[in-house]
Order: C-alpha cells, then sequence, then structure tokens
C-alpha cells in the first residue's frame, strides 16, 4: 500500500514526491501523461522575486535560496542561472508602474532598483532597445530549464523508492466517512490514506465530486522557441503590461512568450505531451512586441512554438490547502502561471502538511476557503507571469 498518492507531474507534484518520500512516506506519483507535459513544459521558468504579490514574496525568497543549490540536491540538471530579471517601461505612461513596483517591492525587503537611464539599463542587457524609458533590475532573480528540472526531480524521487505511473488518469479520489482512502484510474484503483491534487486545470475534475473546487479561468499563452543564437541577453525581460516576455537560454535559444490570451477550446491529446497550437495572429505579435524590446530577436530563425494553459485564480494566487472536511487531501493548485519557482517550497509546504497539517509557511493567503461564494468572484486582471 502506498501513503500517499501525489497526482500530477508537474515541477509542484514531483517537488512533492521527492520531499515525501525524503520523509519516509511510500509515495506513487501519477500523471495523465508524461512528466513536464504541462504547465511546467510550457513555461518561461523564470526564477524570481520581483513582481510577485506581497502574499508570494516569503515563498519566492526562500525558493530562490534553494535554488542556488537544487541542481547538487537533485543530482540532476536544472540549468539555473542568477542572472537577474529586468521589467521594462516603453512609455510614459509605464513608467510610473515600473517605479511603484520598484517602490513596493524595496520597502518589503527585496533587492530591486530603479532604472532610468538607457546606459544603465544596457549596462546590465545591451540586447535592450535603447527606445526603453525604465526598468526595475532585480539581480537575484533568474531562470532555469523547466523540463530538465522536472525530470531530475522526477529521478530523485524514484531513486528514494517513488513509485512512477505516467500515461494514467485518475477518475475519482475514494473516500469513506470524511477520509481518503484512495484513487480510482482507468487502469484500477490505488489504496492510499493522503491524496495531494497538483492537477492544474485538470484538478476540478477530481475536487468537485467531493463538494470542492477552485475557481478557475483557463487563459492561453503563446510561446516561441529560436534556434541557438549568439549570448546576447543574460536576464529575463518582462514588460510592465506584461504582453510580453522573454529570456535567452542555455544553449542561445530565446524562448519568448505572449500575455494572457483567449484560450480557442482545441488541444491535442494524442501522444505522452499534449499540445495546444497558436494562432498565426498570436505568434506575429509576440515577435512584434518582443522585437521592439530586444531588436536581435528579430532576426532569429524560428525553432517551435507551442502554447501553454494556465490554471489563473481569481486573485492570481494559489490554492496550497488541506481543506477541513476531508481527511486525507492536500491540494496545490491554480499558481496563475508563476508557479515553477515556487516548486522546491511548494513541494517542503506539501510535505509539512501531509505529515502534519502544519507549515512554518505564511500560507493563509493560499487557503481554498477564501472563494466562499464561487459564483461572486471576480477575476483581476493577471499583470506577471512566468
Amino acid at each position: 500500500m502506498t501513503d500517499v498518492v501525489v497526482v500530477g507531474a508537474g515541477i509542484s507534484g514531483a517537488a512533492s514526491a521527492y520531499e515525501l518520500a525524503r520523509r519516509g512516506f511510500r509515495v506513487t506519483l501519477l500523471d495523465r501523461y508524461s512528466p513536464a507535459a504541462m504547465a511546467s513544459g510550457w513555461t518561461l521558468a523564470g526564477v524570481r522575486q520581483s513582481g510577485r504579490h506581497p502574499a508570494e514574496l516569503p515563498l519566492a525568497t526562500a525558493a530562490v535560496q534553494r535554488w542556488a543549490g537544487l541542481a547538487d540536491e537533485l543530482d540532476g540538471e536544472t540549468r539555473y542561472r542568477r542572472n537577474g530579471n529586468l521589467r521594462l517601461a516603453r512609455t510614459a505612461e509605464e513608467v510610473p508602474v515600473i517605479r511603484s513596483l520598484v517602490e513596493q517591492q524595496s520597502a518589503a525587503g527585496l533587492d530591486v532598483a530603479l532604472l532610468t537611464d538607457t546606459a544603465d539599463i544596457q549596462a546590465v542587457a545591451p540586447a535592450v532597445s535603447d527606445r526603453v524609458m525604465a526598468a526595475s533590475w532585480c539581480p537575484s532573480d533568474g531562470s532555469a530549464d523547466p523540463r530538465a528540472t522536472v525530470l531530475s526531480y522526477v529521478a530523485a524521487a524514484q531513486r528514494l523508492g517513488v513509485e512512477m505511473r505516467f500515461g494514467e488518469q485518475v477518475r475519482r479520489i475514494e473516500t469513506v466517512e470524511g477520509h481518503v482512502t484512495g484513487i480510482a484510474t482507468d487502469a484500477g484503483m490505488i489504496a492510499a490514506s493522503h491524496v495531494v491534487v497538483c492537477a492544474g486545470i485538470f484538478g476540478n475534475e477530481l475536487l468537485e465530486p467531493l463538494g470542492l473546487a477552485v475557481p478557475l479561468q483557463v487563459p492561453m499563452v503563446t510561446v516561441l522557441r529560436s534556434v541557438p543564437m549568439p549570448a546576447a541577453l543574460g536576464p529575463v525581460i518582462g514588460v510592465a503590461n506584461a504582453d510580453c516576455a522573454g529570456r535567452q537560454e542555455v544553449d542561445g535559444r530565446f524562448r519568448v512568450t505572449s500575455g494572457l490570451e483567449t484560450w480557442h477550446g482545441d488541444i491535442d491529446h494524442d501522444g505522452p505531451r499534449p499540445a495546444v497550437r497558436p494562432t498565426m495572429r498570436s505568434i506575429a505579435e509576440v515577435v512584434r512586441l518582443f522585437g521592439e524590446v530586444v531588436p536581435a530577436f528579430k532576426d532569429a530563425r524560428m525553432d517551435e512554438t507551442w502554447a501553454g494553459l494556465i490554471d489563473l485564480t481569481p486573485d492570481g494566487l494559489p490554492v496550497i490547502d488541506s481543506p477541513a472536511g476531508l481527511d486525507g487531501l492536500t491540494v496545490a493548485m491554480g499558481f496563475s502561471g508563476h508557479g515553477f519557482c515556487l516548486g522546491p517550497v511548494t513541494g517542503t509546504i506539501i510535505a509539512d502538511l501531509v505529515e502534519t497539517r502544519r507549515t512554518p509557511f505564511p500560507i493563509t493567503p493560499f487557503a481554498l476557503d477564501r472563494f466562499t461564494d464561487r459564483k461572486q468572484v471576480a477575476f483581476e486582471p493577471l499583470s506577471l507571469h512566468g
């Protein structure tokens, strides 16, 4: 018998399985696809503190500290680089947005600076256009390789004895008299005393039969990836209104994303990784927008395009909770496009909740019951992702 079934093999689920196994739990990690098949494989993979909601900042700060030694800890690749984050103001109207971000986050104790001189911005990132008017600069931010990191977590968890079951879909969570007893999948039953739901946009399929749900919208983000180019860009680049973002990967490929778009509803489920196809209009817009701030991107040759789906909550904050009323259930979903950085800390929090239902991390803002009346919940615009 397994002690804990973790549903979803993105970074949150893989990190949770790893942390639980380290504490001696018998764990099964299960996903209807393959590891990093959904959001954790599609993401820009920023590892940032800047631009965070105040409720997330303590988790992000702890996560950044963990990322520095994560590859050694997992004995695997993460390709983590601490090359900073620049968030750009392209117009006079965007300058106050960036200035306000710097003031708020400096007051919260984050090392972030306002750059208002083109020379200062290009000293950090020479590839940035001289038309940029201002930028926030957080040198302690960075990025990693999303797929490599998740696979390293999976391998480390497997060495600790975690059972891996991929290509298997969970049909329902089994309960008896208010206690979790296991799960039913399309391959049979798995008995367990605890189930962790890290299933992103699919999580409510399991929660709703239990009378629970995380209110979600599911927007789409277009992602472009170039062939390898000469090194030109160190930091992760964002913009004041979040309509594009990007970075250059370790191998020189540009990885660039759009802002949030309306998902057309199509998804190809064939194969180990589902595919969402972006529109030609979106691809052209991403090239235009990011090319305006990093002109070298316009000369890059295209290698891949794809789209990612975001499990967006009304307030843009995740649900990380063991809801009252059902013993043995823990939920970690709704990361709203910026959960990748938090993965190492999310895994620790989940292990805490499974073990004792308590954690030293400040997770009260992420409780499921903050959405008391889902019909009255209004979705706020998401200003940042990745």
